[in-house]
């Protein structure tokens, strides 16, 4: 019955800043890991980023530097900043919430596009 939707998405150019937003409703079970994944056309699914109830964060090294994540335990939702966009950051993000682990109890968000442009 959990609801995860996402927001944030967009087309900017490189170099550019966009943030998503990932919100969970019906529930008031408190997760444990929140995490973004992305997709490119044609490439696998990449874990991006993953940050813990303690606020303990992991990130690619692709984005390290360049991306944030963040958390509001009180709205569950989980947040990506991203700075200094690049064309190879284009792709489908989705959000992924775990009661326990990432993988246990965990929920899916609906994907948003980011778009970044040369």
């Amino acid at each position: 019955q959990v609801q995860v939707v996402e927001s944030g998405g967009g087309l900017v150019q490189a170099g550019g800043s966009l943030r998503l937003s990932c919100a969970a409703s019906g529930t008031i079970f408190r997760f444990n890991v929140m995490a973004w994944y992305r997709q490119a056309t044609g490439m696998q699914r990449e874990l991006v980023a993953t940050i813990t109830s303690g606020s303990a964060t992991t990130y690619a090294d692709s984005v390290k530097g360049r991306f944030t994540i963040s958390r509001d335990n009180a709205q569950n939702t989980v947040y990506l900043q991203m700075t200094s966009l690049k064309p190879e950051d284009t792709a489908v993000y989705y959000c992924r919430f775990g009661r326990y682990s990432l993988t246990h109890y965990d929920y899916w968000g609906q994907g948003t596009q980011v778009t970044v442009s040369s």
